[in-house]
């Protein structure tokens, strides 16, 4: 017998090989029939898969990641055997789950499969479904493997295997198909009601733009048709709020291929919505006792070898800038934190100086692959709202509770109010791979639990999720249409401190390392506003919408007054526009409520003799006549209230 731990910490003895399934049909038939896939010991098993030893379990069903990514999972096969059958001697590269359903790339050989193709795959798709094949796992030795493989001529599956260590590789069968695959998968297809194949794009073979370009099928599928309505009513509304193309309809960013792919440019109203959200994390960190600093845009390469970023990143960035000095290099910086560290060490610390908080919206660089760049989401140029605190580690979990008000207090500003955290600790097993000495490890990682503990925050913990050089925290917030976004992040590391000999002379008068914590709120302004724009539509809140008020004349004759409204509105610090094109009034409203500009003001004869407007607020209509110096005063007021009551 072994004993199953559940999640609410009651145990139960059950005969060893038991499954995931039989173990859910022990508890009711309904269970049994909705979960998709278990946790075993924090590893997802098949529900097939015998259990051999004493466990703590979970049951996954859709509403779960997991659960999702095992359907994902199995329907990325799916794809892959439709295609099997309807392209004879196509190659299969590699087909994984992803957050939102999957995608297979493949290489069909002479044939090229379009968008058009797509319907006749997905019939194939639901036809093989009708059979509720089974997914066979096996244990396979790596000669097989390469024979199996080899045999079929799929030389991109022999180039994984011959990586893969013997011993560690299985396969999954269903029907006449078997992948290279770890896991973990539905035990049928049957589950699979609905199927949609999205797009057909090009991928270079493992990300090297030096190899193939194999062809990228993305798809998703559901448990239920209703909810396959649901997503792709989701999908035209995405469409509606890319930010690529709601960023040109507002006149906020650009790029040009004359500048370079993936280096975004910052237009007039974009740079000032830019800047007025770093204004605000400014005034924030202030409070919180930040010091701003200024670093250069390149450094020594010396500096990144000895910060380990080379190694990390040297074949993702810009290559190094020679000088005409000999065997003199620079790099355009990939990070700031090297430069943060150096100004750390300027000057010798005591433990009464700490914790000493630097911050910098510093500009980074890496080459992105081009085929990777999506409009502001993914760049070769990025400025983080980027601050390293250098503490005792006793501080960690006070500084820990103050970078969570930062985020805290940005996310109710903007209306994240759907977010929820992951705490990435170690390995529970393995800590070869983990630098830093145990002590300060549980030290950190305690902290980080007690201080979502004390916020209240739910977070799911993920172990063998920490960076090598310490635990974090990551904020994932959902915007409008339920899509997550991994925004803010919190990082404790003692690596740094270690590489660059950061040392601050204790009580004991002793030298000693201080813990070095990252953290950025926003994550890259660019991303950010990426995900603003999406979240919000375009309409952001009235405090760092780009123009506040559009001042619309009837005719040309009340231009004149029209400009004398926006002067007074300057005086508030209202920015405001006048619309004095030759066009009728009920063109401009349309066209200023597709700027999305939050208020209009009409204004004519009748207006312009009393000193007046005529008030229009976006999404609600007419809001009546009053005083342009009321309204003017009523706005800045509101506007007030907004930034200063954090």
């Amino acid at each position: 017998m072994i004993k199953i731990t559940f999640p609410d910490g009651s145990v139960r003895e059950y005969a060893k090989g038991i499954t995931g399934l039989q173990i859910a049909e022990s508890i009711s038939s309904r269970l049994a029939q909705e979960v998709l896939a278990c946790g075993v010991n924090g590893e997802t098993y098949d529900l097939n898969r015998p259990i051999t030893e004493d466990a703590d379990i979970m049951l996954y069903k859709w509403e779960s990641e997991e659960g999702k990514h095992a359907f994902w999972h199995t329907s990325a096969h799916l794809l892959a055997e439709a295609l099997q059958e309807l392209y004879p001697g196509i190659q299969f590269g590699i087909g994984p789950a992803i957050e939102n359903g999957f995608y297979y790339d493949v290489d069909p050989g002479e044939a090229v499969i379009k968008e058009s193709d797509l319907p006749a795959i997905e019939a194939k798709m639901m036809e093989l479904v009708s059979r509720k094949e089974a997914l066979v796992r096996e244990n396979i030795s790596k000669e097989d493997a390469l024979k199996k493989f080899g045999d079929r001529g799929e030389t991109y599956k022999c180039e994984l295997i011959s990586e893969l260590e013997d011993g560690s590789i299985t396969t999954y069968t269903q029907g006449a198909f078997t992948d290279l695959c770890r896991g973990p998968h539905l035990i049928n297809t049957a589950p699979i009601k609905a199927i949609k194949l999205l797009s057909v794009a090009g991928a270079y073979w493992r990300g090297q733009e030096d190899r193939k370009q194999l062809t990228r099928i993305y798809g998703i599928t559901f448990p239920k048709k209703k909810m396959l309505d649901e997503y792709l009513v989701m999908i035209e509304e995405a469409k509606k709020r890319d930010h690529r193309k709601i960023g040109k309809e507002m006149e906020l960013f650009m790029f040009s291929e004359t500048v370079g792919k993936g280096l975004p440019m910052w237009l007039p109203k974009g740079t000032a919505l830019r800047l007025r959200l770093e204004d605000f994390l400014k005034r924030i960190q202030k409070n919180f006792g930040y010091q701003q600093v200024m670093t250069p845009h390149i450094g020594n390469k010396q500096l990144y070898v000895t910060s380990g970023h080379y190694a990390k990143y040297g074949k993702d960035s810009f290559q190094p800038i020679h000088t005409p000095e000999e065997n003199e290099e620079y790099l355009l910086k990939p990070m700031n934190c090297p430069h943060h560290c150096e100004i750390y060490k300027w000057q010798p610390h005591s433990y009464k100086d700490l914790p000493l908080r630097l911050a910098e919206f510093g500009t980074v660089y890496r080459y992105e692959q081009s085929g990777e760049l999506h409009g502001l989401t993914r760049v070769r140029s990025f400025t983080q709202d980027d601050a390293h605190i250098f503490c005792r580690p006793d501080q960690v979990k006070d500084e820990f509770l103050r970078v969570m008000d930062i985020i805290f207090i940005i996310f109710k500003a903007l209306n994240f109010e759907n977010f929820e955290a992951q705490i990435s600790l170690r390995d529970k097993e393995n800590r070869e791979k983990y630098i830093g000495g145990e002590e300060n490890w549980e030290k950190a990682e305690q902290a980080i639990i007690e201080a979502c503990e004390e916020k209240g925050l739910p977070a799911r913990i993920e172990y063998g999720e920490a960076a090598f050089y310490g635990p974090k925290l990551d904020f994932m917030v959902k915007d409008a249409l339920g899509r997550r976004w991994q925004l803010g992040t919190i990082q404790v590391d003692y690596n740094l401190p270690e590489r660059f000999q950061l040392e601050y002379t204790g009580a004991d008068n002793q030298k000693h390392r201080p813990v070095m914590i990252h953290r950025a709120p926003f994550g890259s302004m660019e991303r950010f506003v990426a995900v603003l724009i999406e979240h919000t539509g375009g309409k952001f809140p009235l405090w760092l919408t780009p123009d506040q008020v559009a001042i619309l004349p009837i005719s040309e004759k009340f231009n004149e007054y029209a400009e004398q409204v926006k002067k007074y509105l300057d005086t508030q610090d209202i920015r405001a526009i006048v619309d004095d094109r030759n066009e009728k009034i009920g063109r401009k409203i349309r066209d200023n409520e597709l700027k999305r500009i939050p208020y209009m003001l009409i204004v004519g004869e009748k207006e312009a003799e009393n000193g007046e407007v005529s008030v229009r607020k976006q999404g609600e209509g007419d809001k009546g006549t009053m005083k342009y110096e009321e309204f003017g005063k009523i706005l800045a007021e509101e506007v007030y209230n907004m930034i200063n009551k954090w």
